[in-house]
């Protein structure tokens, strides 16, 4: 079976738990064909973010470009962005793209480091009304004006529950004009929730690109995401990376 063609559309963690990094492994894992348009270089690991540097907006088009023209495109996750040039240069190319786009709105990292100012998180609003979804964690749907403030650009978004407090991590899906579908779980206690965002968002890109329909490529990823954190593998000494590799194994 020919694999479904992910574009990951972020920026590179080099620690490895997060960002490009974590989208190709769980690209891999889920059958997946990752290619990547990097969006900016970061020093991190899993106590915070030291550095970071955007690539220029050319960069990052001529990476998108190179990918589309040759071997083609399934489905598109989009991640860290870097400047509000690159969102509107991505969001320029990927209107032309006829294929789903799940866009994870990164603005913090896990640690706590920001990752996008006020100028790029404006940005956000024309990669939102392109988007099969948009996948705000707590923090980031709160910057994007709340369930009040999505209701009123009409976009479809999972509201993901990690970062709320309680025993039950509870994930939103709400769509124009439908009923809200949640999903509920018992919260998995641990430290090591480093790219938890990243590898949800390209889960369901994934699952999307191999003609899964929405709700389905969800319960697909959170389903991922879940035996990812089961399975990481303790590494650092603050938020530690998922245990991707694992899964595989074991699946």
């Amino acid at each position: 079976m020919t694999p479904p063609r992910i574009l990951s559309i972020a920026g590179s963690d080099s620690s490895g738990g997060a960002g490009i990094q974590a989208d190709i492994k769980t690209i891999t894992v889920l059958g997946g064909y990752a290619m990547t348009a990097i969006t900016a270089v970061t020093a991190q690991n899993t106590l915070g973010v030291t550095m970071v540097e955007a690539l220029s907006p050319a960069m990052v088009v001529a990476q998108i470009d190179a990918c589309v023209s040759d071997i083609g495109v399934d489905a598109v996750k989009i991640g860290m962005l870097g400047s509000p040039e690159i969102a509107a240069v991505v969001a320029e190319r990927l209107e032309r793209l006829s294929a789903p786009i799940v866009f994870d709105p990164v603005m913090i990292a896990t640690s706590g480091s920001v990752l996008a100012d006020p100028a790029t998180i404006a940005g956000f609003e024309r990669l939102m009304r392109i988007a099969t979804l948009t996948t705000p964690n707590v923090p980031e749907l709160q910057a994007l004006g709340g369930p009040t403030g999505m209701a009123s650009r009409g976009v479809a978004y999972l509201a993901k529950g990690g970062d709320a407090d309680g025993p039950v991590v509870e994930d939103v899906l709400v769509m124009p004009g439908a009923e809200p579908l949640a999903w509920s779980a018992p919260r998995i206690m641990t430290r090591h929730t480093h790219g938890t965002g990243c590898t949800l968002s390209s889960a369901i890109a994934t699952g999307l690109g191999a003609g899964l329909d929405l709700v389905t490529a969800i319960e697909q990823g959170r389903a991922f995401v879940r035996a990812a954190l089961g399975a990481a593998p303790g590494f650092g000494a603050g938020s530690g990376p998922l245990g991707h590799q694992a899964v595989q194994s074991s699946s």
